[in-house]
């Protein structure tokens, strides 16, 4: 089974910024989690993966990083990170940092250097290059909105950004970058946290002749098939592995834009010596059209059951999944994949909770997800603080002829600050993040979806979680079981078993608002089956079950293994 401690792990994502906030500034910080240590340590998570928390002027909330070995001071200092550590350890949680290393922040102190003159030493750590007949090197647009080149008036050349014009992007082909970078994670290490999440790892290599890439209704280019899974990113992340990674027994999951099954085989393969896991996306970009994720469509069931079934049974054997619904980049959970009415937002809740922790490979929590928190609708452009969002209103509605009111729909399904309202701790004025005014508004809903609500309710979305997350660590054919999808043409039950040794686990998941029958299969029927766990609270047994909305159930059945005599006595009895 190749068994590994990071394949038995729940991870907790965490957005510092959004967590807990500890001294009143409105901000959450390393104080506001060590705070909330033992909310953590009762959930049941194993891993918290911190969001970036390193020095950072904020242009993208800390993915614009000025210091590598500092801390942000909204967030504290590196005694406060120490003590975190620490404390994290001591409850038996670890520790994943987030590392962003495609860019720096332009306040970082190498991109100073590299843009005060042509022959600096620093200069060629960043991609640098002549305009052309008076324009940018070539027509790429950034995916933050613009051109993904900036001019740079001391040295009259433009550096490539393929976010924010205050994030440029490293130069990986310079051996000093990447031997910086590598010191710098030893540096992390050596310190005692447990792994990486890599942010757009796979962007790192860019091809060299940076061509022109396709218009598609825009002004711009798109720039991905020159910038995602480049021509040496294998080849920098196995020097990472061999120089940095090899050396210490954590977990490294990378974040893998536009990655296939077959390339994240080269980036995660068991025997590649890269990486441990990556992040796919496909499951995110289901509802993706005309102006990429800016939309209002629903998702189609069958579609994700493709897409899951496929990286399933795809990865089987030679690498290992990352199971997720959100992250700090996505939509809620609840809002996309489930129903976020009063009547059903729990009961989905617990559905979707169900129907990923059951799956083979790592699940990770977002913050908030194990409360059912839903996506929030700011009445004004203004209550929003994203990059992405705000670059995204302006261009689409001045150059893509969208109406503001539409572009605000869009907004309020799949903005990224919807993940990034402050977690709801109780119903205080501000959902108990902060005694001072948050960074960026609480969603209103927080009277009613809190953690002092659900944390001693027994048929709460949290408590769901902390269930889920034990049966994970108490059954291993949860963790390492064959996996088979059952009706693959249902639009509405995404069902499927598990499979270990004389173990199996039926799972299935009504994702629609109506009650239906479904038919179960014939070794599940009048036999030695249970229910192992269930979002209602009574279940009926037979051929043919009745599944109410948004219902979902596992059961677990152990087949009786035939006693074969010892081969002695076997051979003694036959004398």
């Amino acid at each position: 089974m190749n068994k590994k401690w990071w394949k038995e792990s729940i991870v907790y994502q965490i957005y510092p910024r959004s967590f807990k906030d500890s001294n009143g500034d409105g901000i959450g910080d390393l104080q506001g989690i060590i705070e909330k240590l033992d909310y953590l340590k009762d959930l049941g998570v194993d891993v918290v993966w911190l969001s970036p928390v390193y020095k950072s002027p904020n242009d993208d909330n800390g993915y614009d990083i000025s210091d590598y070995q500092d801390i942000m001071n909204d967030f504290g200092t590196m005694a406060d990170f120490d003590e975190l550590l620490e404390l994290a350890h001591s409850k038996g949680i670890k520790i994943v940092m987030d590392l962003v290393v495609n860019h720096t922040s332009d306040e970082h102190r190498w991109f100073v250097e590299s843009r005060k003159s042509k022959d600096n030493l620093y200069r060629d750590y960043y991609i640098w290059r002549d305009g052309k007949d008076g324009k940018e090197p070539n027509n790429w647009g950034s995916w933050f909105g613009g051109s993904a080149w900036e001019y740079d008036e001391a040295t009259q050349m433009y550096y490539l950004h393929i976010f924010s014009k205050k994030q440029p992007d490293l130069n990986w082909d310079n051996p000093r970058v990447r031997q910086e970078i590598f010191d710098m994670m030893t540096w992390w290490l050596d310190k005692g946290i447990d792994g990486f999440r890599m942010d757009v790892i796979s962007l790192i290599s860019k091809s060299p002749e940076l061509p022109d890439g396709e218009t598609k209704g825009g002004i711009y280019g798109d720039l991905a098939e020159f910038c995602i899974h480049g021509p040496c990113v294998h080849e920098y992340l196995k020097e990472m592995n061999e120089k940095v990674l090899s050396k210490y027994n954590i977990m490294t999951v990378g974040e893998a834009t536009g990655v296939t099954i077959e390339e994240a085989k080269k980036y995660a393969g068991y025997n590649r010596g890269e990486l441990d896991t990556v992040f796919q996306f496909e499951h995110m970009d289901l509802t993706n059209g005309e102006f990429g994720k800016w939309n209002n469509k629903k998702f189609s069931l069958l579609d994700l059951k493709k897409i899951i079934d496929r990286w399933q049974k795809g990865l089987e054997g030679e690498a290992w999944n990352c199971l997720f619904w959100s992250n700090h980049d996505q939509p809620r959970a609840v809002s996309r994949f489930g129903d976020d009415s009063d009547e059903f937002r729990e009961i989905s809740a617990k559905m979707l909770g169900t129907c990923l922790h059951m799956l083979k490979g790592t699940p990770y929590i977002y913050q908030g997800e194990e409360l059912g928190m839903t996506n929030v609708k700011f009445a004004s452009l203004d209550d929003y603080r994203d990059i992405e969002t705000l670059n995204a209103f302006r261009e689409l509605t001045n150059t893509r002829g969208i109406a503001p009111e539409i572009m605000m729909d869009y907004i309020y399904h799949v903005s990224r600050d919807n993940a990034r309202t402050p977690m709801q701790w109780d119903n205080t004025e501000n959902a108990g993040f902060t005694i001072g005014t948050p960074w960026i508004g609480v969603n209103p809903n927080y009277e009613k979806i809190n953690v002092k609500a659900q944390m001693n309710d027994p048929y709460s979305v949290f408590s769901y979680y902390k269930k889920l997350i034990h049966l994970r660590h108490e059954h291993p054919i949860i963790v390492y079981g064959d996996y088979e999808m059952l009706v693959p043409q249902d639009e509405r039950v995404f069902a499927y078993t598990r499979k270990l040794e004389n173990k199996r686990l039926l799972v299935v998941c009504n994702f629609t608002k109506t009650s239906m029958e479904f038919e179960m299969p014939d070794d599940f029927v009048h036999s030695n089956s249970k229910i192992l766990v269930s979002n209602y609270a009574t279940t009926d047994f037979g051929d043919c079950i009745v599944l109410r909305p948004y219902e979902a159930r596992v059961y677990l059945k152990e087949e009786k293994v035939p006693i074969v005599p010892d081969v002695m006595v076997a051979f003694e009895l036959c004398r």
